[in-house]
Parts: structure tokens; sequence; C-alpha cells
């Protein structure tokens, strides 16, 4: 700009200094010696005429020229991508196989077999309660239980022989399976003193120390099968028709920067009353280390365009006094109105169905106050 002000400057300048010297041409001419004729000077003036015509129109072209406005504007090609849309939800993890074992009787914790972190196997005796009384007792009736095996055996043999009576065998008999009802209420009673895991795991806590009192209900041992684990999310009752087994997922946890790709495995069917939602689960593999009830950020997929689609940021998309959507495109030094009809959106990102081509040339930066047809510059 200031290059084209100084050309306008000089040529102005000559502008107004030609007539000058013309009439000093003239002048000097006349004071002198006329060594040139009337007809010399009157061509030179016809020369110098010329010159000032020229230099004239020289000037009203750079003033139209200065006169002309363009915007600086950048300008991106569209590349057309596959569109989708997500649900968002909040999850956690969940062990398929997750169980807090209790005491099954009133006692004193003798032993403590496990510790957090042990490996076990189904089956496996983890703690036991004073069971000293019981094994006493046990033994008093196993002598007991052998002088009755011996009664019975012998009024049996006798009531074979038709020596003993009928009722001196069936007292005999009755002796025998009462002894023997007690000694297995002594031992089932023995076996609920010890707590037993019901699973193949890992011991996840344990809540019970030496000597302490426990009972039914009181939380002692918890074991978890970390190769079973599973995030779980319920959605509202509006997507119920959108989720489906099979859907893909992607799941984010708050401790990682990590996003694991994955699919639905169970989607239900049936809408709680309480709280008007539906549960999902998402079955996660082994190849990493995860935490039961860990909070995760869950991203459900339930819209995806079959082929590449154009997708535009949402703050392109402008809109005029009819309402209806646009974005501006270069067209060559100008700016030119291309009407669209948006589709999904999904963060700040929109589907557009029509009115674009990837060919177009999309105005992304100085846009602002651009109006359809107004002349632009592309920055390089």
């Amino acid at each position: 700009m200031l290059q084209l002000e100084s050309q306008k400057s000089k040529i102005k300048n000559q502008k107004y200094a030609l007539p000058i010297l013309v009439l000093a041409f003239i002048m000097a001419s006349c004071s002198g010696k006329k060594e040139e004729s009337l007809g010399d000077l009157k061509a030179k003036q016809a020369e110098l005429k010329t010159q000032l015509s020229e230099i004239a129109t020289k000037i009203s072209k750079l003033e139209g020229d200065s006169g002309k406005k363009f915007t600086l504007v950048e300008a991106s090609a569209i590349t057309p991508t596959i569109f989708k849309t997500y649900i968002n939800v909040q999850g956690h993890i969940d062990a398929e196989e997750n169980v807090s074992l209790a005491a099954e009787m009133p006692g004193t914790i003798t032993k403590i077999n496990v510790k957090v972190g042990d490996d076990i196997s189904k089956g496996q005796v983890l703690a036991e309660t004073d069971a000293r009384a019981l094994q006493q007792s046990i033994s008093d009736l196993q002598i007991n239980s052998e002088l009755v095996n011996q009664l019975y055996e012998k009024q049996k043999a006798l009531w074979e022989q038709k020596i003993g009576t009928e009722v001196q065998f069936l007292q005999a008999k009755t002796q025998k399976e009462s002894m023997e009802k007690k000694l297995a209420a002594l031992q089932e009673q023995v076996r609920m003193t010890r707590i037993v895991s019901p699973i193949d795991g890992t011991v996840d806590a344990v809540d019970i120390k030496l000597g302490q009192l426990t009972a039914p209900g009181m939380p002692a041992i918890r074991v978890v099968n970390f190769k079973n684990l599973k995030v779980k999310a319920d959605l509202a009752e509006s997507y119920a028709s959108k989720v489906h087994k099979g859907d893909e997922v992607q799941i984010k946890f708050p401790d990682s920067e990590d996003t694991l790709t994955a699919r639905i495995n169970y989607a239900s069917r049936s809408i709680s009353a309480m709280n008007r939602t539906f549960g999902v689960e998402i079955l996660l593999d082994n190849k990493k280390e995860y935490h039961p009830n860990q909070i995760t950020f869950i991203k459900i997929n339930d819209y995806k365009t079959e082929k590449p689609v154009i997708s535009l940021p949402l703050n392109y998309v402008q809109k005029d006094l009819k309402g209806q959507h646009y974005v501006l495109v270069a067209d060559g030094k100008k700016a030119a109105k291309r009407n669209i009809i948006l589709g999904k959106e999904y963060n700040g990102v929109a589907e557009i169905k029509s009115g674009l081509a990837d060919t177009d040339l999309l105005i992304t930066e100085g846009y602002d106050g651009l109006n359809d047809g107004d002349a632009i510059q592309i920055k390089k």
C-alpha cells in the first residue's frame, strides 16, 4: 500500500510539473534567440500534452486499484470420513466372581491361612474359628458310638438267631441311629467353623484378626477372580432402542490416557421400575490390570455412516435470516455461499447431508463478516 501511494504521489508531481515546464520552455524560447520556429514549439507542446494525458491515465488507474478491498482468509480442503455419534455414560468395573466371605457361626478366629494377594483354589480353607469344644464333643460321641454299635451288632445277631426280642433289637438300632445323627450334626458344626473359598481367585481383602470374635454376616475375607472382569453401566430408557448387544464402545479409565475399544456383550431388555434405566455389560480382557469398583467413562456408538461423508465443526456453520444453514467456500478470488443441510451432530461436529462437495475449499478463518461474492485472498 505504501508503494502504491508513493507511485501516485510521484505521478501527481509529474502531472503538475509538466505545465510549468511547458510554460517555462515557451517563455525561454520567446526571450531567447529565436532559434526555433513556431511550428517546432507547437510540436513540442503537443508531445508534452500527450505525456500529460498518459500520466493522468496512470493516476486514474492507480486510484481505481487502490479502492479495491479484499479479505485475507484461510481455506482447507474437505476430506470425507466415517461419521459416528456416541452415548456418554459413567460405569464401573465389576468382577464376574467377587465374593465376600463370613463365618457361618459365631466364634473366635483361631487361624488365618491366607494374606492379601494370595492366589487360592476353590474349596481351600482360608480361616477357622475355635472348634475345640466341638472336637471334644465329637471325640466323646465317637467313644459312646463304638459301644452303641457293638450293642447294636450283638442285638442284631441275636434277633437273626431268634434268641433276642424284637424290642431289644429296635432299641439298639434306635440308639445307633441317634448317635450317628448327633455325630453328623457336630461334624457339620465343625465344618461351619471354617471359612472356605467357593471360587478360584485372589484374596483381595482380609478383614479379620486372630482372637477376634466374629459372627455370620460380618465380612471376613473377600476373594475376587480377576480373570473375569467386566464394566457395568446403567442407561436411561430413552436409549433402549439404540443400544444393542455387539455395539462398539470406547472405555476410558481415570488413571490412564489409554482408551479401550470393546463391544457390549450384554444389554438388558428390561427397564428398572425404580430408576427407569437398563443395564449393559462389557467384558474386559486380561491383558491389563484392572480394579473392581473402579469408575470408567463409556462411549457407546449409537450411529455410524455406512460410507465416508462430509462432516464439519459447527463453528464454521452460519445461519441466514431465513434460518438456512450455510458455509463459505473459496471460489477463486471470491467467497461463495453454500447452503447446506445438517444431519446428526456430536461433540461440536455435524454431518453434512447435502450442499458441499469434497472438491470445495472451506473457508476456516476470516469468514466472520464475509458475504457471498466478497473479494478474498487466501493466506499462503
